[in-house]
């Protein structure tokens, strides 16, 4: 795949009229800027009573999208959906994160599409599998669907879209080491969950040298069936595609800039474990007050003191580095107690 990727559009399919609606708003927004338009026909689901796509009946809404030339995609997590959506035509599927943490799930779907590719390959438009990474951090699980669907023959794209709203940078920093060679989206909707963290989480574009996005897009994010804390709308769409165009691209640092958005990541891990602590502590003391105990217990800290400074030593810490921040922690959570 050559040049930047960009696939727009909702989480899922919920009637003709949004799909419709909200390819129209897609095609103002972006002007000469090409995009795909994604929405999910069949959706897997944490609860089973919530929406879970429109299903076939969607396919032929998609289809309508197409005839006024923009390409779209569909997600597809069983063979039975493959079948369905390679014979409406659909030009790019993609497997889900959910889908993607089982590889037994991955290898069926991917026998089916070179199984149909190699039957009869003029009955379907695919251009492209999209696999996500699995819900859990696992580089090794992400770069083995790869592999998987290489063998249908068809190109091979991988989303990135963190794990339960972190962005996990260290496992998408692997696999685009070790695979260079497969274009690497980001999916900033599912990665913060957040509509108002999409637009910064989109300059990650051009500081780490991926090669589009996917970006869920909705004509009216607030009525969505699924998903719709995350959606944002063809208007501010408009404003990221703008940060992404002006954002300056500097290869040469590409590297540093993963580092460092590893190390922004655990930072956020460090001190939300630290207030996480701090809250406990608070509730440690409630205790305290109602059995009449001093907050200061001298000997609970020597334990806690020692187990830290034993573990520096077989974790190559320096000691007086533990220490220091063992005390001022332990100094806070005597505040937060009184």
């Amino acid at each position: 795949m050559n040049g930047t990727v960009y696939i727009f559009g909702p989480c899922s399919a919920e009637s003709r009229e949004q799909v419709t609606e909200t390819a129209r708003g897609l095609r103002a927004v972006c002007g000469g800027i090409p995009f795909i338009f994604r929405a999910g026909a069949w959706k897997p689901r944490t609860n089973p009573n919530t929406f879970r796509g429109a299903g076939e009946e969607a396919l032929g809404w998609l289809k309508e999208v197409q005839t006024t030339g923009i390409e779209v995609a569909t997600e597809v997590a069983t063979p039975e959906q493959v079948v369905a959506a390679m014979k409406a035509g659909i030009d790019y599927l993609w497997i889900g994160a959910r889908t993607s943490a089982n590889p037994i799930a991955v290898e069926a779907v991917s026998r089916q599409v070179a199984e149909i590719r190699n039957t009869d390959p003029e009955s379907s438009n695919l251009k492209a599998v999209l696999i996500k990474n699995p819900v859990n951090a696992d580089p090794e699980l992400w770069l083995g669907n790869i592999e998987r669907l290489e063998k249908t023959g068809i190109p091979v794209m991988a989303v990135h879209r963190g794990c339960n709203h972190q962005p996990c940078w260290k496992m998408a920093h692997v696999v685009r080491t070790r695979r260079p060679d497969i274009p690497m989206l980001l999916d900033p909707s599912h990665m913060s969950g957040d509509a108002e963290q999409v637009p910064a989480l989109m300059t990650k574009i051009s500081e780490l040298d991926l090669n589009g996005a996917m970006v869920e897009v909705h004509h009216r994010p607030d009525t969505a069936l699924s998903d719709a804390r995350q959606q944002i709308t063809p208007g501010q769409l408009r404003d990221c595609i703008e940060t992404i165009l002006d954002f300056p691209r500097d290869i040469h640092e590409t590297e540093l800039n993963w580092l460092r958005a590893e190390i922004d990541e655990l930072d956020d891990a460090l001190w939300n474990t630290i207030a996480a602590r701090m809250e406990v502590s608070e509730r440690i003391g409630a205790w305290k007050k109602a059995h009449s105990v001093t907050p200061l217990q001298p000997q609970r800290f020597g334990q806690i003191l020692s187990q830290r400074m034993a573990w520096a030593e077989q974790n190559g810490l320096d000691a007086a580095l533990v220490e220091q921040v063992m005390k001022a922690i332990h100094q806070e959570s005597l505040k937060r107690q009184k």
